[in-house]
């Protein structure tokens, strides 16, 4: 659990960056690519990327080079994802700030990646800020954002225009508690502390800083923080996304999705799998927000029985709304 404590000033300094950071995707996806979460959200990029990565020498080497910067693990270092003043920064300008890191900060945090077992590419020499040991990291995020990313940076874009707007419209109508409540499960408001579903125990203060709030398409699941606290504070949450059929056409429930939707789909695809999941967790699953999956779910149960004998019910105790849908099993 994360908690963030918050002061009247840090209220009134809560910002919502209103495009995807380039740096932050590059780091969500690497995690993305070391693990089958979210079948349908990512599962056909993942296939596209190793696809590629298997008869493309440069950008399987920078791909290499940086996963190893960028472990599935509790921790990754900030200095891959500098803090951004603005509201947004282009890919050239991150690269700029990752390159100008203190090398303090490099030997601090490559110091504690690698004391978690994991070996940095180019070792000591990027550890003491050698200058083609940089080059070659900054090739490396170019190359990989240009190969993996670009090509579905309007998928990426719009997902984190989206949810953006609808979370600003929260803002408007309700005020901070409103958009605070639009995190709900991965985030919980308990006035003044944020409660974040975080793999490890942590208390963050903000002490009148702000937060920048930072939607991420590649973020799954649980958001994540900068290590650092002195660093000026940002969370990085999964953007809402509607699983769009050409995201899902490649999962194996191609004839589901023309019948209900992709995030039905999505959806029943989950509740069929867990058996038993409450709307918080399948709405977790599948990538999209508490109301939108409430709303989902809501409509395949007052569906009844769709065709292919998948059999919807409550089950699970009182409010622990979910469905049960065994005839879906042999379609996945």
């Amino acid at each position: 659990m994360l908690r963030i404590h918050f002061t009247g000033q840090d209220l009134e300094n809560i910002r919502i960056a209103r495009s995807p950071d380039p740096l932050w995707e590059i780091v969500c996806s690497l995690c993305r690519l070391q693990t089958k979460e979210g079948v349908l959200a990512f599962g056909p990029w993942r296939r596209e990327v190793r696809g590629r990565l298997g008869r493309d020498g440069p950008t399987r080497r920078a791909a290499v080079a940086l996963r190893s910067l960028v472990p599935y693990s509790e921790y990754i270092p900030d200095f891959l994802t500098p803090p951004v003043e603005g509201e947004s920064v282009s890919l050239r300008d991150g690269i700029d700030r990752v390159l100008v890191t203190p090398r303090r900060q490099l030997r601090h945090e490559l110091g504690l990646l690698a004391s978690s077992g994991t070996q940095p590419f180019a070792g000591p020499a990027l550890a003491r800020g050698d200058v083609e040991a940089l080059r070659q990291l900054g090739s490396g995020l170019r190359i990989y954002h240009d190969a993996f990313l670009e090509p579905v940076w309007d998928r990426i874009g719009a997902a984190v225009s989206a949810d953006v707007a609808w979370r600003s419209r929260a803002l408007v109508t309700g005020g901070t508690r409103a958009l605070l409540d639009t995190f709900r499960p991965m985030a919980v408001w308990q006035p003044p502390v944020l409660e974040v579903d975080y793999p490890v125990e942590r208390e963050l203060h903000l002490e009148g800083r702000g937060l920048l709030l930072v939607p991420s398409y590649f973020c799954w699941r649980r958001p994540i923080a900068l290590v650092d606290e002195s660093i000026r504070p940002v969370l990085v949450y999964p953007a809402d996304k509607t699983v769009v059929s050409a995201s899902a056409s490649g999962s194996g429930l191609a004839p589901l999705i023309g019948l209900l939707g992709a995030t039905r789909a999505a959806l029943l695809h989950e509740a069929a799998a867990r058996e038993c999941g409450t709307t918080s967790e399948l709405a977790a699953a599948v990538g999209v927000s508490l109301p939108s999956g409430s709303q989902q779910l809501a409509v395949l149960r007052e569906a009844g029985t769709p065709a292919g004998g998948a059999e919807l019910a409550r089950s699970c105790d009182g409010p622990l709304a979910s469905l049960r849908c065994p005839g879906l099993i042999g379609l996945t």
